[in-house]
């Protein structure tokens, strides 16, 4: 945990105390004690398979490349990169254009855009391209929080949920939060968060009474983005709210910060404030009206580079194994 949290927390995009101040803060008192409770946390989500950020994220790689296998007579090499850890966005870069690949999509999977997120992922593609002297032509997304597709997945995800289990009285839609003073630094991360929960909130036919947009994770003694989530349920379980539903639409899959920030500790905030019922609604992970609406979200950055639909295609010999691998991982789950 010590090294990551020293790439992650050493970001100027994450944290944007001066560079001193937060020197003498990171390596002497949190690289020495934050990295043992960090690990309690991660132990207490972990699965057969590993970490379930780093396996559903392979999961979305996979699949899309099979999608998008599907839709285009030619389809383009699909792979993914952890901003931090392995594998590197470097590493992973590398791998590409030893493939012979020289147009590159990048993606950060945040749906709303904040510098510390989005903006630090593609620093590390910029920062990558100036040490290359050959870069490969590039291209970005921004962010995709009000795309369609993106609001009808996270619908259909939720309906299908309370299909199963009934509708709750209120619905959270928590976000990561990031410090106020990004927002007043002209951060568009708020208003975008806000109108996901607005969109979304429309979509399921909620009234402005049975939904909350709030915000989670603050760090330090600064102020975050407000409401906060634990706040939030803590204010939901002293009025004895008979049921609360919670989803993370700012997550695409299932993490630290949704299954035990949320599931977890979210859960016994509620009910030791004298809450009802607590139902945790699962990232889109990769479910198929994701991977769907993910292909429709990158199609249009593709327009030009690859052939229009409509041919017949026979996926090269690598395709066809990361679609076996795609498949294989689909029966074990």
């Amino acid at each position: 945990m010590r090294p990551y949290l020293k790439e992650f927390l050493w970001d100027r995009r994450v944290v944007e105390i001066p560079r001193p101040v937060w020197w003498l803060i990171l390596n002497g008192v949190i690289l020495n004690t934050r990295p043992g409770k960090s690990a309690e946390k991660y132990a207490s989500i972990w699965r057969p398979e590993g970490s379930p950020l780093k396996h559903f994220t392979a999961r979305q790689s996979l699949l899309l490349a099979e999608e998008l296998a599907r839709r285009l007579p030619e389809a383009p090499v699909v792979d993914y990169a952890m901003r931090y850890g392995k594998p590197s966005v470097a590493e992973k870069i590398a791998a590409l254009r030893a493939q012979g690949v020289d147009r590159l999509l990048v993606l950060p999977l945040y749906p709303q855009y904040a510098a510390s997120s989005s903006g630090s992922a593609l620093d590390a593609v910029w920062q990558l391209m100036l040490r290359t002297r050959n870069p490969p032509e590039l291209r970005a997304l921004h962010h995709f929080h009000d795309h369609p597709a993106y609001i009808a997945a996270l619908r259909q995800s939720i309906e299908s949920y309370w299909a199963e289990h009934g509708r709750p009285d209120t619905l959270v839609m928590s976000f990561h939060g990031v410090p106020r003073r990004s927002l007043d630094l002209g951060d568009p991360y708020h208003c975008e968060c806000r109108k996901t929960g607005r969109l979304l909130a429309e979509s399921l036919g909620l009234s402005a009474e049975q939904y909350r947009v709030t915000f989670q994770s603050r760090f330090g003694r600064a102020e975050w983005l407000q409401p906060y989530t634990d706040k939030t349920l803590e204010e939901l379980g002293r009025a004895k709210t008979r049921r609360v539903d919670i989803a993370c639409p700012g997550f695409v899959a299932d993490c630290l910060e949704t299954l035990e920030e949320i599931a977890m500790e979210g859960k016994a905030t509620f009910l030791n404030a004298g809450g009802g019922e607590f139902h945790h609604i699962p990232a889109l992970n990769d479910r198929p009206v994701w991977i769907h609406a993910l292909a429709d979200v990158l199609l249009p950055h593709l327009a030009g580079w690859l052939p229009a639909p409509g041919g017949e295609h026979a996926p090269t010999e690598d395709l066809q194994a990361r679609l076996r691998r795609a498949r294989e991982l689909g029966a074990s789950d």
